[in-house]
């Protein structure tokens, strides 16, 4: 696995190369947001470890413009950051990040966050099954399945765009999806229109998979954001 560290500090970014080379994982660094952008390219890493306060290019922009396809790979996101804010951890999350850790933090609690985020990774490369507590969604088949309150299982009616929906919901869980990161995985550069149509078949989706889609439990409203699927 190839890891990029993109800190512009440089002894808090040795202190994370020093940390994951020990663990046995292969570490690319920048010191900027465009150089970061060059060895994405270049590189094509497994997962990258992106500071907000950057120079050039800050991490929120580095971290859209990879979602937005710059490169072939779509890489896990660990955001670092030294605000503590939760508006902070949302905006992080709604440009695409997969996960968010504070300043200072601990190396221990570091590599932690790397090796869950490959674990997923792995699984979603070996397999297109997405697996949570109460739903299976099976990509190949296409097949959505959910465990019924009283414990037994259901196949899910879902339309082609609600499938695929679940399916973007599913593979990152607690990732917080705007609109437009929403249209972009469903519709492409086909789409024109509206984007609160987005809003529209959420709650389609809602009303299949939530056993009370008044209160939904799954797919949760970041407002002024967008949506984020948890199932714990």
């Amino acid at each position: 696995m190839e890891l990029l560290i993109v800190e512009d500090d440089r002894e808090i970014s040795q202190l994370i190369q020093d940390t994951l080379t020990r663990e046995g994982f292969q570490c690319l660094v920048a010191g900027d947001g465009l150089q970061a952008l060059e060895i994405f390219r270049e590189k094509q890493p497994d997962l990258i470890i992106l500071d907000i306060m950057l120079p050039k290019l800050d991490g929120l922009e580095v971290c859209t413009r990879i979602r937005q396809k710059e490169g072939l790979k779509d890489p896990y996101i660990l955001m670092l950051t030294a605000k503590g804010e939760e508006i902070d951890r949302v905006i992080g999350l709604s440009t695409g990040a997969d996960d968010y850790l504070v300043k200072p933090f601990s190396p221990r609690e570091l590599v932690a966050r790397v090796r869950a985020l490959l674990r997923r990774s792995l699984r979603h490369e070996n397999s297109h099954v997405y697996q949570s507590q109460h739903f299976t969604i099976d990509c190949d088949r296409h097949l959505a399945t959910r465990i019924r309150e009283d414990k037994t299982e259901e196949t899910l009616d879902l339309t082609t765009l609600e499938f695929k929906l679940l399916a973007a919901f599913m593979s990152y869980p607690g990732r917080v999806w705007s609109r437009p990161q929403l249209i972009e995985k469903l519709w492409g550069d086909d789409f024109f229109g509206d984007e609160r149509v987005v809003d529209t078949h959420v709650g389609r989706l809602r009303k299949k998979i939530e056993f009370d889609s008044s209160h939904p439990a799954f797919i949760k409203t970041v407002i002024g954001v967008g949506y984020k699927f948890e199932d714990n």
